[in-house]
């Protein structure tokens, strides 16, 4: 019986270090970085856009939003996600490039560390297949692309954008 208890004991320390560890050597600026980017403001000049009308036969269209940090500490973009798989987005700050991600829940939407500096501009490029959902995507198209950061003004940004979806 002692002995069972020494090997549970040892393997709860080992298993206690291994993770201190692990803590110990992973990334700074998930521990440091809502601290660091408290005076972070990211602005979006255009945060809803309209393509107007498109054909399901001229196939997917793009726009590019701009996105400024006008704080005083550099942000960090941690995530973007879309809100349907019609929908694709890019990150891209100078030759830094992450993406293209698409809707959360279909398939894996990984951490990024996009980071935007004091004064600096970045770009969110969305991607919209018109003919993603078929004859039966005619009409209004509404949707969404967010960016979570870690800017305590603006944690989470939502882009959005419209379309008529024509044959």
């Amino acid at each position: 019986m002692n002995k069972l208890i020494s090997i549970i004991t040892f393997s709860v320390v080992i298993l206690a270090s291994l993770g201190l560890l692990i803590w110990i050597a992973g990334p700074k600026d998930s521990r440091s970085g809502a601290n660091q980017a408290a005076n972070s403001d990211l602005v979006i000049d255009e945060p809803v856009f309209d393509f107007g009308n498109i054909s399901m036969a001229a196939g997917v269209v793009s726009h590019e939003f701009r996105v400024k940090n006008t704080g005083n500490n550099e942000a960090i973009v941690g995530q973007i996600y879309t809100s349907c798989m019609c929908t694709s987005a890019s990150f891209r700050n100078g030759e830094i490039k992450f993406g293209p991600f698409g809707m959360a829940g279909h398939g894996f939407i990984p951490k990024i560390n996009g980071k935007i500096g004091v004064g600096e501009e970045a770009i969110i490029k969305v991607d919209f297949d018109p003919a993603a959902h078929g004859p039966s995507g005619v009409g209004l198209a509404e949707r969404s692309v967010y960016i979570e950061t870690n800017s305590a003004k603006t944690p989470k940004i939502e882009l959005r954008f419209t379309a008529t979806v024509t044959n």
